[in-house]
C-alpha cells in the first residue's frame, strides 16, 4: 500500500478508501424516498415536492418514454433550467435505461444542433419557452420526438408533434422498467476539454454514484445529517459541478433541495435567510457577489454550514470575507467533466490551504508529470502536468477513440491543466496547458468563437483570448482585423454574435487592429496577444 503524502491531512472520518454500492443512480432516489418518504425533497418558490413523489414521478416518467418507445442505450436531451420538473426528468431517463445528453439552456440553433447530431439523441426533453428553437432545428437532426415542460403547461398533446410532460406523468401507466447496471452509460457531459472541440464525456452510473459517496466523505466534518440538511441547488443542473455536488449529493443524504433557476444575488440570500440552507454548492463568482452586496451583514446567513467552491479559483479574500459572514467553512476543490466532476477537495476541516486546490478525494491519487511525453513523475515542487486515478474518471469520449487514448493512458486520466504539487499533497493548478477560457464557470473555447466572429462578411482575421477579470475569473476579448475599407463597431459585432452563441461565450472586449502578429509560417501568435492583454489589465486595476 502506497502512504500517499496527502492521507496524513485527511480529517478524522474521512476514510482513505470508500466501500461503493453496486447502484445506479436512480438507487440513490429510491432509498430516500423509501427512508424519507414524506421528507421535502424539492422546494421551487414555495412549491414543494416529498421524496416519494419525486420517486413516483420519475419513474411514471421512465415508464412514460419506454412506451413512447425510447429504449435502453438511447440518448435523451434535457434542455432547460433547474427545476423539479428537470430533476425529475434526469433520474427518469436513467430509469429507464436511457443515456442523458446534459444541454446548456443557452445555446443557440448552431449549437443544439452540432450536439443533437454528435450524441444521435432522438428524444429532446425542453423547457417550453426553448421548444421552438429546438423545433427549428429538429429537421437538421435525428430527433424524432420532443417533450414540454414548464413551470405553467402551455403546450396541448400533439400541438406540432410536442408531448407534455405532465400529462405524460399523469397518463403513465404502472409498469416493469429496463434493468440497469452500474457499468452502464448515464450522461453524455459535453466539454471542449482543452481542444476546443466538443465531446461527450461517457460518465457511467458507477462513476457518478462513487463521486457522489467520495464527496459526501470529505464533507464528514460537517457530520451532515440524513434527512435534515437544505441544498441551495443554484449551480447549473446541466453541468456536471451541479449535477454532482447539489443534486446527486443533496439526493444521497435525502436532503431538500430549495432549486433556484439562476444565480441573483438578492435572491439568493433571501433564500438562505428564508429556507435556513446549511450547504451552498457555488463558484467564486457566487461568493464574491454575496460579499459585496449592500447590507449583507443584516442578512442571516448564519444556518450555512458548508460550501464548495469550484470551476474556477478562489481568491483567499473572497474565502476570508465569506466565512466572516457566514460562520461556514467555504473550500476550493477542482474537479473536470471527465472526472464525474471532483478530484480535489481542500480538507473541510483540520489543514487546508488558500490558493490550492487541495488535495485527492479517496479512492484518488493524483500526480504530477512531465509536459511533453507524460512518462515521467515530477518531484514535488516541479511544474508539469497534473493526472489523476480513481472510480470517478470517464469510460472515455463518445465515438472519438484517438481523443479518449490521448487523455487515458493506463487509468491515468491527463488533465491538461499544468500544476504543482507540495510535500504534503497538496496541489496547486499554475495554468492550462491549452487555451481554454473559464469566465463565471463557464468553459469556452476560442476556436468556437473565432469561427463565428469570422462567419462576419466584414471580418478578416480574429482571434480570441481570456484576460484576467476580477469577478468572472476571466472575460473573453476578441483581437479583430477589419477587411480593406470595412466598417464595423464593437457593439455592431458582438449583436452578431449574440445571434449566433450563448451569451456567455460572447466577447466582453472586442479591439480592432489594423494586423495581428504572427509567426514565420503565419500563425497568429495567440500568446503574444494574450500578455499584452493581460499587461494592460493589470496596468488598469493599478
Amino acid at each position: 500500500m502506497v502512504d500517499y503524502p496527502w492521507l496524513k491531512f485527511y480529517p478524522p472520518g474521512v476514510p482513505e478508501h470508500l466501500e461503493y454500492p453496486p447502484a445506479v443512480c436512480p438507487d440513490l432516489l429510491r432509498q430516500a424516498a423509501r427512508d424519507y418518504p414524506e421528507s421535502e425533497a424539492l422546494n421551487f418558490y414555495g412549491n414543494p415536492v416529498t421524496y416519494s413523489v419525486f420517486y413516483s414521478y420519475a419513474a411514471r416518467f421512465a415508464a412514460a418514454l419506454v412506451d413512447l418507445g425510447v429504449a435502453q442505450g438511447d440518448r435523451v436531451a434535457l434542455v432547460g433550467p433547474n427545476c423539479p420538473q428537470w430533476e425529475i426528468a434526469w433520474f427518469g431517463v436513467l430509469m429507464a435505461g436511457a443515456v442523458v445528453v446534459q444541454t446548456n439552456p443557452m445555446y443557440r440553433d448552431r449549437e443544439l444542433t452540432s450536439l443533437f447530431n454528435d450524441s444521435g439523441a432522438q428524444t429532446v426533453v425542453a423547457y417550453q419557452p426553448l421548444v421552438p428553437l429546438v423545433l427549428a432545428v429538429k429537421p437538421a437532426t435525428a430527433v424524432t420526438r420532443v417533450i414540454s415542460f414548464d413551470f405553467v403547461p402551455a403546450f396541448q398533446p400533439g400541438d406540432g408533434g410536442v408531448e407534455v410532460f405532465e400529462q405524460l406523468i399523469a397518463q403513465s401507466p404502472n409498469r416493469q422498467l429496463p434493468r440497469v447496471d452500474p457499468e452502464d452509460l448515464a450522461v453524455l457531459q459535453y466539454t471542449g476539454g482543452t481542444t476546443g472541440e466538443p465531446k461527450g464525456v461517457m460518465l457511467t452510473h458507477a462513476n457518478l454514484v462513487a463521486n457522489t459517496f467520495q464527496a459526501l466523505a470529505v464533507m464528514t466534518p460537517l457530520a451532515p445529517r440524513k434527512g435534515e440538511e437544505v441544498m441551495l441547488t443554484v449551480l447549473p443542473l446541466f453541468h456536471v459541478y451541479g449535477m454532482t455536488a447539489a443534486m446527486n449529493l443533496a439526493v444521497a443524504i435525502a436532503a431538500r433541495q430549495v432549486i433556484l433557476p439562476r444565480f441573483e444575488v438578492k435572491e439568493v440570500l433571501r433564500t438562505i435567510a428564508e429556507h435556513r440552507v446549511t450547504f451552498f454548492p457555488g463558484a467564486p463568482t457566487m461568493y464574491v457577489a454575496v460579499n459585496n452586496f449592500p447590507g449583507v451583514e443584516q442578512v442571516d446567513l448564519g444556518s450555512v454550514k458548508g460550501c464548495l467552491s469550484g470551476s474556477a479559483p478562489l481568491p483567499p479574500e473572497v474565502q476570508r470575507r465569506f466565512e466572516e459572514l457566514t460562520g461556514a467553512v467555504l473550500v476550493e476543490g477542482y474537479g473536470l467533466s471527465e472526472a464525474s466532476p471532483i478530484t480535489h477537495v481542500n480538507p473541510l476541516g483540520g489543514v487546508r490551504r488558500a490558493g490550492r486546490i487541495g488535495v485527492p478525494v479517496p479512492d484518488t491519487v493524483a500526480k504530477i508529470v512531465d509536459g511533453g511525453t507524460g512518462a515521467s513523475e515530477l518531484a514535488p515542487g516541479a511544474v508539469g502536468e497534473m493526472v489523476v486515478k480513481g472510480p470517478q474518471v470517464m469510460r472515455g469520449y463518445w465515438n472519438k477513440p484517438e481523443e479518449t487514448a490521448a487523455v487515458l493512458r493506463e487509468g491515468w486520466l491527463f488533465t491538461g491543466d499544468l500544476a504543482v504539487m507540495d510535500e504534503d499533497g497538496f496541489f496547486t493548478v499554475v495554468d492550462r496547458k491549452k487555451d481554454l477560457i473559464i469566465a463565471g464557470g463557464f468553459n469556452i473555447y476560442p476556436r468556437e468563437v473565432e469561427d463565428v466572429i469570422y462567419e462576419h462578411p466584414k471580418v478578416r482575421e480574429a482571434v480570441v483570448v481570456g484576460v484576467p477579470d476580477a469577478y468572472r475569473g476571466e472575460t473573453v476579448r476578441a483581437f479583430v482585423v477589419l477587411k480593406d475599407n470595412e466598417g464595423l463597431t464593437a457593439d455592431e459585432l458582438t449583436a452578431f454574435l449574440r445571434e449566433r452563441l450563448a451569451a456567455f461565450k460572447v466577447p466582453r472586449q472586442v479591439e480592432f487592429r489594423p494586423e495581428l502578429p504572427k509567426t514565420v509560417v503565419g500563425k497568429a501568435l495567440r500568446r503574444v496577444l494574450r500578455s499584452e492583454a493581460e499587461k494592460e489589465a493589470h496596468e488598469t486595476e493599478v
